[in-house]
C-alpha cells in the first residue's frame, strides 16, 4: 500500500463504506466530502483478539449476515471486522473503522479477487496478487528492493497482496493475524491488520478530518 495508491482508495471510500453507517444497506447516492472520514458502519461484536486458531472466525455469523448486501466475501469481512476490533483495543484513540478497511480493500484487489484470485478458508489469496513494475514508467514511483523474493529479477518491486503493501512497508508493519506462524501479506488477515497498524501510525485519530487526510 503506497501513499499515492491510499489517496485513491480514500476516494472511493464513500462508496464503498457509505454502506452502513446504520442500516446494511448500500446508500450510493450520498456522498463523502473530500476529507470527511467514512462511517463506521454496523458495530463489530466483541471477540478474544487472544484467542487460538483464526481469531476471525469469531465473526462468521456478523459477516455472512452482511456478506450478500455488501458484494465482500465472508472471509474478507470477518478480516476487516476483525482488525479494526484488535485496533480498538490496542489502539483505541485511532477510531478506525471496518468499512475504511473495506474500501481499500475494494479499490486495491477487489477483497482479495482480483483476476480470478480467490480467498481460502484461513485468509490465503491464491494466486498471489501483485501490482504494476514500480519502475519509475507511467507516473509510478521507482522502488527497488534487495530482497529478490519481493522484486522481479532486476530487484523492481511489486505491490504485494489484497492490501498492496510494498515491501518496506510490509517489513516495517506486516504481523500474523491468523496464528499460522507466517507473515503474509498474501493473507487478508494479515494484511487488514497490517493496514490498520499503517494507518493509526503516530497517533492518528481517523475520526478527525485533519487524521484522516495526513
Amino acid at each position: 500500500m503506497s501513499p499515492r495508491r491510499w489517496v485513491r482508495a480514500a476516494a472511493v471510500i464513500g462508496a464503498t463504506a457509505m454502506l452502513l453507517a446504520s442500516s446494511c444497506t448500500w446508500q450510493l447516492s450520498l456522498f463523502i466530502p473530500e476529507g470527511v472520514p467514512p462511517p463506521a458502519g454496523a458495530p463489530v461484536p466483541p471477540v478474544d483478539t487472544h484467542g487460538g486458531g483464526r481469531p476471525a472466525d469469531q465473526l462468521r455469523d456478523w459477516a455472512e449476515q452482511r456478506s450478500g448486501t455488501l458484494e465482500i466475501p465472508v472471509i474478507a469481512l470477518e478480516a476487516y471486522a476483525y482488525a479494526a476490533r484488535v485496533a480498538e483495543v490496542e489502539n483505541p484513540k485511532c477510531h478506525i473503522s471496518w468499512t475504511t478497511l473495506a474500501g481499500i480493500g475494494q479499490v486495491e484487489s477487489h477483497h482479495g479477487t482480483y483476476r480470478g484470485a480467490r480467498l481460502s478458508a484461513n485468509g490465503d489469496v491464491s494466486p498471489p496478487i501483485r501490482g504494476v513494475r514500480l519502475d519509475g514508467s507511467g507516473g509510478n514511483l521507482r522502488i527497488v528492493d534487495a530482497q529478490e523474493d519481493v522484486t522481479d529479477t532486476d530487484g523492481v518491486a511489486r505491490a504485494m497482496g489484497p492490501m498492496q503493501f510494498i515491501p518496506e512497508t510490509w517489513r516495517l508493519y506486516g504481523v500474523d493475524a491468523h496464528n499460522d506462524g507466517v507473515v503474509s501479506p498474501d493473507n487478508i488477515d494479515d494484511a487488514a491488520l497490517a493496514a490498520a497498524g499503517y494507518l493509526c501510525w503516530r497517533g492518528k485519530d481517523l475520526a478527525t478530518p485533519r487524521g484522516w487526510i495526513t
